[in-house]
């Protein structure tokens, strides 16, 4: 580690990844952990438990914690259990999200608007209300969760959108919460990356050639390591920010 002078010392501290079993979630998880974090993945799927195998070939403990992270009571017994299964709990990762359908708006129903809200918003605030007073009470925690720059306006992704817009309000919130007691909370904003929610939704022209700046979609890795930045002692003095991992400006 570089010399940082408000820098905490490295430790095998534990992280709790939602929406772990796959995309940056999944990528996120394994580069934490080839920091040598111990990891619960917590997600829907099952391949959660394929993700845990993947975290144990690279020397550090995980276990598979399968969760609706919609569900307030489920949130808290998952952190719960981190805690009963390695005594800490040092690192939030939300990832779990969903896009929702990609329609007008007059085509959308007050149901799916209900459905991604629950998923990307609620599920990111019961996970932060229920880790961080396990980082307070240690005096060091990172947090971290996916936006989007649909946060901006989607006209065919309005319910998604408004979530992305609404985690955005509580991770600047947030960062402005708890910096003096050790606990900074930050958000990545990924353009499109390579993975399930988006791959599905475009031709493979189109993919060839996305017509960004960069001239690719991101590897869902490359968006990890952003991820695990923040969420690293080396992170002395970002909080409250969203950062863009777009391949252009914004």
């Amino acid at each position: 580690m570089p010399h940082l002078r408000f820098a905490a010392p490295k430790e095998r501290r534990l992280a709790v990844v939602t929406g772990g079993a796959r995309g940056i979630g999944r990528a996120s998880a394994l580069r934490i952990a080839e920091e040598g974090r111990d990891v619960v993945i917590a997600d829907v799927l099952d391949l959660g438990n394929d993700v845990v195998k993947e975290i144990e070939a690279l020397g550090q403990k995980a276990i598979f914690v399968k969760t609706d992270v919609t569900d307030e009571s489920a949130v808290r017994s998952l952190m719960a259990k981190a805690m009963d299964s390695f005594g800490r709990l040092d690192i939030l990762v939300c990832c779990a999200g969903i896009l929702g359908k990609e329609v007008p708006f007059l085509e959308q129903t007050a149901e799916a608007f209900d459905r991604v809200m629950k998923i990307n918003v609620y599920g990111a605030f019961y996970c932060h209300h229920a880790a961080i007073p396990y980082m307070l009470k240690a005096g060091w925690g990172r947090c971290v969760t996916i936006t989007s720059g649909a946060r901006m306006g989607a006209t065919h992704m309005v319910p998604y959108g408004v979530s992305k817009g609404a985690v955005w309000s509580l991770v600047t919130a947030l960062g402005n919460a708890y910096p003096k007691q050790g606990v900074f909370v930050n958000g990545v904003e990924p353009g499109r990356a390579l993975t399930e929610m988006v791959v599905p939704r475009f031709s493979a022209e189109h993919l060839a050639n996305p017509g960004v700046p960069i001239g690719r979609y991101s590897d869902a890795e490359e968006v990890a390591e952003v991820v695990e930045f923040l969420t690293s002692e080396r992170n002395t003095y970002t909080t409250g920010s969203v950062w863009s991992v777009k391949g252009a400006t914004g």
